[in-house]
């Protein structure tokens, strides 16, 4: 993702999901699903939070026969990858070994998610290793 966006809150992220599994949507299509029995406020609500998630950067409108819709213009894994970059940043000191080592302590990996994980990092020494021994 190359430029790091601004922080995105908790019902932010539940428009981006629905745009992400949807795809471009109208805001009553958005305010129809966030809230199904809402009314002129929940659709003021949700028109809202995508002027803000426009203005941040994270969604774009376009006219489609004389409505607007919106699309995610930021992909989900790289959102994810920024954002928890910037928790480890915050919360770790910039290493990654506390906030993965709490992760397994807390959620308690399945053995298959664990070899998954130990792969992971046996791959990523690996190539490590070879850049080095390259330059």
């Amino acid at each position: 993702m190359g430029r790091s966006l601004p922080n995105v809150t908790d019902t932010e992220w539940s428009v981006l999901q629905l745009l992400w599994d949807r795809g471009p949507c109208t805001v009553r299509q958005l305010a129809d699903v966030l809230y199904p029995r809402g009314g002129p406020s929940e659709y003021a609500t949700v028109h809202k939070l995508l002027e803000r998630l426009e203005a941040k950067g994270y969604v774009r409108r376009e006219r489609s026969g004389g409505v607007f819709l919106f699309r995610s213009s930021v992909d989900r894994d790289d959102l994810i990858g920024q954002q928890l970059e910037t928790l480890v940043e915050r919360m770790c000191g910039g290493s990654l070994q506390p906030l993965l080592s709490n992760l397994i302590r807390v959620k308690r990996l399945k053995p298959e998610e664990l070899k998954e994980l130990l792969t992971l990092v046996e791959n990523l020494d690996k190539r490590s290793k070879s850049k080095r021994d390259r330059g």
